[in-house]
């Protein structure tokens, strides 16, 4: 397969699971009838509360949680490939939450899972502070996975503003590079297309980047502007700052293109990081 249309939900994800599965559902049939065979949600598409405490009262256990089941049967019914950029879930023998992304497979099943590795803890010059590692266990682990069309690399948000993962995963093989997110909207103005591009630019990889928009509990600011990007940087698709869905054709052959025209991947040699006499001596 040479072509795949891909599609990113963004929604303005609430409290209520219900109300946000609810939101989400017909964004999804729309993109899979519009011809999308692979659709991503943003981050943390199950809730949104702006307190610890009430995530934590909210989030349930893999095995227990209805929207994860709400989307697995939808992939079915669909035939399509589903990525739940990530939920906010419990796990056992653990006071904290994990930020968990499922790929869901055309029959239901869980192909693979990816939890976020690198927490976001800042103090933002707006006032706004967020602390992931209070709430939530950091994943320890990526890998690719091969679909129909193409191998497919999972990550989540912040994890963009670390290139060496990025790196790995293509050198692991990956064609697709996933970055669902929950950006903010100020750090999202400056940072998110450049980060993106240079992520799909540097490694010659489809980016895809299904995000969250608007005010959310607590006044919660998110960005919007889901993206789709080519290996050659091109915005494909850019869903700017409304609820709703975009999609846009990958055309599997740019990646060998881009890699031919600047094979970055292949041209990596191994370097010592050393410091000059210059440096030592004022110390």
């Amino acid at each position: 397969m040479t072509s795949v249309r891909a599609a990113c939900i963004q929604p303005n994800t609430g409290t209520d699971w219900e109300a946000n599965l609810a939101a989400n559902r017909p964004r999804i049939e729309d993109a899979a009838k519009d011809g999308a065979i692979f659709v991503q949600t943003p981050e943390v598409t199950n809730f949104i509360f702006r307190r610890r405490r009430d995530t934590m009262e909210a989030a349930r256990l893999e095995e227990d949680d209805p929207s994860l089941a709400a989307y697995r049967d939808l992939a079915a019914k669909l035939g399509v490939w589903l990525n739940i950029g990530s939920l906010a879930l419990k796990t056992a023998g653990d006071d904290r939450l994990v930020n968990r992304s499922f790929l869901i497979a055309p029959d239901g099943a869980i192909a693979n899972r990816y939890e976020k590795i690198h927490m976001f803890d800042v103090d933002l010059p707006s006032g706004e502070s967020f602390k992931e590692s209070k709430a939530y266990r950091p994943g320890a682990s990526v890998n690719v996975v091969d679909l129909p069309f193409g191998r497919l690399g999972m990550t989540i948000c912040y994890d963009m503003r670390f290139p060496h993962l990025y790196r790995d995963l293509a050198k692991a093989g990956a064609d697709i590079l996933t970055m669902p997110s929950a950006f903010t909207a100020e750090t999202g103005k400056a940072h998110w297309h450049v980060l993106l591009r240079a992520r799909a630019i540097e490694n010659g990889c489809f980016v895809i980047a299904a995000a969250q928009t608007g005010e959310h509990d607590g006044g919660r600011q998110t960005y919007g502007h889901s993206l789709i990007v080519a290996p050659w940087g091109e915005v494909l698709a850019d869903a700017g700052e409304e609820p709703g869905w975009v999609a846009a054709d990958l055309d599997m052959e740019k990646i060998e293109k881009a890699r031919r025209a600047v094979p970055s991947l292949s041209n990596d040699r191994p370097y010592d990081l050393g410091r000059t006499a210059a440096t030592q001596a004022a110390e």
